[in-house]
């Protein structure tokens, strides 16, 4: 399992496109994005399917922000495209589904459970360069709080573009920021104790 800021392995992965009912190979995470990497347990499940749909509300602003969402389980590319095509949330849904049958990503990012093998709800986001920046997993009877996702890649993106300064200066984002608030930038020696 990698750790927070470890760069992530790559893996060629077969993904079902919804919009152009098209399968094919590509690597998963991609470089040059932000990947929102969603997991999901199984095709043709109930929880499943809200967040596709939750996510597809906010997929637009995601994209527009430099990320692309993966929504991944241990189906096969052939139930992922029977689902998309048969489920009236999903069939809504422009994410790309991808297949991880071998569970190598969902193994290599600490998601798997190995008493169903099927990939746990979780959500993991990979920095443009490769490295995990975030991980969260939970129970598979609850959803996932898009809002959350969205704030923290977002929260995330602009720590990764405003890094420790010269004088040593980092930007920390606080509890309950949101995107718009200030965040806070700390002399890493000077400000210790005044928070």
């Amino acid at each position: 399992m990698i750790e927070i800021e470890e760069l992530s392995p790559r893996f060629k992965a077969k993904v079902y496109y919804p919009k152009q009912d098209k399968i094919e190979e590509i690597e998963i995470p991609q470089r040059g994005v932000w990947n929102i990497l969603t997991f999901y347990p199984g095709d043709f499940t109930f929880v499943c399917a809200t967040d596709i749909e939750e996510l597809q509300k906010k997929y637009e602003e995601f994209k527009k922000e430099g990320a692309e969402i993966f929504a991944i389980s241990t189906d096969s590319i052939y139930s992922h495209k029977a689902w998309a095509n048969s489920s009236p949330r999903v069939s809504k849904s422009t994410i790309p589904l991808v297949e991880d049958f071998k569970k190598e990503i969902s193994e290599a990012l600490g998601v798997l459970n190995r008493k169903t093998g099927a990939a746990r709800r979780s959500v993991a986001i990979v920095d443009p360069e490769g490295r995990l920046q975030y991980i969260s997993i939970f129970n598979d009877s609850l959803g996932k709080d898009v809002e959350h996702i969205y704030v923290a890649f977002k929260a995330l993106k602009y720590i990764h573009e405003h890094p420790t300064d010269e004088q040593g200066h980092v930007c920390v984002i606080p509890a309950n920021w949101r995107p718009g608030k200030e965040v806070l930038k700390i002399d890493t020696v000077k400000d210790i104790g005044k928070l």
